[in-house]
């Protein structure tokens, strides 16, 4: 298997124009995102054509989507190529990528969602391990196989738990040094918002309340001691910036974040969680129906991960995540429009593209399936659209909700509120069958497959 991830890294390679056209590059959990020197020179007809590719998207990278796992290979492979002719650093390109994002299609909006994203991506492999725990370790539970009060209950709940207490911190690290602050300063922001030693101070006639602000809190404390450290570094001498500019920043930061920031964000974090609680109340089935229908072309886009905040938010003001379930209709009313091609196509390519990408979407993954099958035949990505929207509908109707935020599809199910899961599930097979019924009957025939010939 090795020498295939090599084979195809080089093929990659040289289809993008040669090591000396690579100018950045890094990973995801899907895709190897690459930045070219010389856009004239990547033979994009070919990268999409290569096997073991699943689809190619051009934003601000040249993104080659090669599905979970495979990515992780393939990117070693091709760093190693790089790396062996000559090429810069990794860090030298990490550098690159940050200063030399392109603005193509890129509105203020968007860059400011994609800077958010930018500082939760890196947490989920830990909000998935945890909240995946968090929830199986409920479900055993109330299940009865285990007692809530037993050792064994006690020690997974603090391995699962420990995350979602302490995430404010993790975040400000993110957040300051997304902003070129200092990460051990950002972890201070966010300890400002959660120390329980807060509870005794009283301002204005009121006592503060640890976490108060919530994640939104965080990032405005995280982002300002940045922007201070930087600020008060101009003008503090070398041999004194060691002391003087963390204490600076932190004691500004400090006195700001309990005045300004905690009710501020306070009241962003309310204002989020009830207007999306009036928008399903009000809305029910439709908002439901829109919500999930319309989540897929921000999928596309890379800005839902700028979401992961309000997930977050939701379950810190509410103890739950109506939203998620709704969302997660996205990938199921995929995952049927995919089955509806592949039992409809006769072309082999096409079903070896799809048979490839099915595991990790009905897991949770979309991007294999979005990138590789359903965006580029065009109707089946509208038609999976409207199969999320009525599993969406469906989710909104029963007031599904999750316990933590994880990777969706089957996976999810673990996450899902107390004697609700029967129900998540249904919606996640109604969504399946309205995206193949959608899919099978208006949205797909061969001619539209012309490029899997």
């Amino acid at each position: 298997m090795a020498g295939e991830d090599r084979v195809l890294a080089q093929e990659i390679l040289e289809l993008l124009g040669g090591a000396a056209n690579v100018e950045s590059y890094a990973q995801c959990m899907t895709r190897l995102r690459v930045t070219p020197r010389d856009e004239s020179r990547v033979d994009r007809a070919g990268l999409k054509k290569l096997d073991g590719v699943m689809g190619l998207v051009e934003e601000e990278t040249l993104q080659i989507i090669l599905g979970p796992g495979k990515v992780n290979k393939v990117a070693d492979e091709f760093g190693k190529l790089l790396a062996g002719a000559g090429e810069i650093s990794l860090e030298e390109r990490a550098a690159l990528k940050r200063t030399e994002l392109k603005q193509k299609n890129a509105t203020p909006f968007k860059l400011f969602l994609r800077r958010i994203a930018s500082i939760f991506i890196p947490l989920i492999p830990a909000l998935v391990g945890s909240g995946l725990i968090m929830g199986i370790t409920k479900f055993v539970v109330q299940a009865g196989w285990l007692k809530a009060d037993s050792q064994l209950a006690l020690v997974l709940s603090a391995i699962g738990g420990g995350l979602f207490a302490y995430l404010g911190i993790l975040v400000g690290i993110n957040a300051a040094k997304e902003f070129g602050g200092s990460p051990a300063l950002g972890g201070l922001a966010g300890i400002l918002l959660i120390n329980p030693q807060i509870a005794g101070i009283s301002l204005f006639g009121a006592n503060l309340v640890p976490g108060r602000g919530g994640l939104i809190g965080v990032l405005f404390a995280a982002i300002f001691i940045a922007l201070v450290e930087k600020r008060v570094r101009r003008f503090v001498p070398q041999a004194l910036d060691i002391i003087v500019t963390p204490t600076v920043s932190l004691l500004i930061t400090g006195i700001v974040t309990y005045i300004v920031f905690m009710p501020l964000g306070g009241l962003i974090s309310d204002g989020i969680t009830k207007g999306l609680v009036g928008i399903l109340h009000l809305g029910g089935v439709a908002a439901g129906f829109i919500l999930g229908a319309t989540f897929l072309p921000l999928v596309v886009t890379g800005l839902h991960q700028g979401l992961t905040p309000v997930h977050l938010e939701l379950i810190n003001s509410l103890g739950n995540d109506p939203l998620l379930p709704i969302l997660a209709m996205g990938g199921a009313g995929q995952v049927g429009a995919a089955f509806a091609i592949y039992f409809k196509t006769r072309k082999p390519r096409l079903k070896r593209a799809i048979g490839g990408a099915l595991p990790s979407g009905m897991l949770g993954i979309g991007e294999p399936l979005i990138f590789g099958v359903t965006l580029p035949l065009g109707r089946p990505f509208l038609t999976a659209c409207l199969g999320a929207g009525v599993g969406a509908a469906f989710q909104a109707y029963f007031k599904v909700s999750t316990i933590a935020i994880g990777i969706s599809g089957l996976p999810l199910s673990f996450l899902v509120s107390a004697g609700q899961v029967f129900l998540y599930l249904a919606g996640l097979f109604l969504a399946y069958l309205a995206g193949f019924i959608f899919t099978y009957f208006f949205g797909f025939n061969d001619e539209l497959a012309g490029e899997f010939d």
